[in-house]
């Protein structure tokens, strides 16, 4: 494994969260060990999470924002990605945005993609193996 995996939203979450202790250290557990990769979806999906559900500020919202640019390589989906997350929507069946997270992940040769929402242990392409880390 190339040491770079990619990041759904979900686990990010978590790594933010103090409600689930145990769910919160292990993601940070696992954000800490690898070269973590995110794409600007990621970042998208946790502006809003922040901003609807958990309703955060203006200044905590941008903070976060700063924190995962810094801590993670930041994907930009372009035409590409988009074109490769309609391939993989109809391959796999899996919705429209986890098929961009999938993507994305791929189109930056990840070996792993870290998620609570797929199927652990699937293999996507033959190179991208998703794994639920809480499991």
């Amino acid at each position: 494994m190339n040491g770079k995996v990619f990041f759904d939203t979900n686990v990010i979450l978590y790594s933010y969260s103090e409600k689930t202790e145990r769910k919160n250290e292990i993601a940070q557990l696992h954000i800490l060990n690898y070269d973590g990769v995110i794409s600007t979806q990621m970042m998208q999906e946790m502006c809003n999470i922040l901003i609807k559900k958990l309703k955060q500020d203006h200044l905590s919202v941008s903070k976060t924002l700063v924190e995962l640019n810094s801590n993670f390589f930041v994907l930009v989906n372009d035409y590409d990605t988009i074109k490769k997350a309609l391939e993989i929507h109809f391959k796999y069946r899996f919705s429209y945005y986890d098929s961009l997270i999938v993507a994305s992940a791929l189109q930056n040769e990840c070996a792993v993609l870290y998620s609570e929402d797929l199927q652990h242990k699937q293999k996507i392409e033959n190179t991208l193996t998703i794994i639920n880390p809480f499991l």
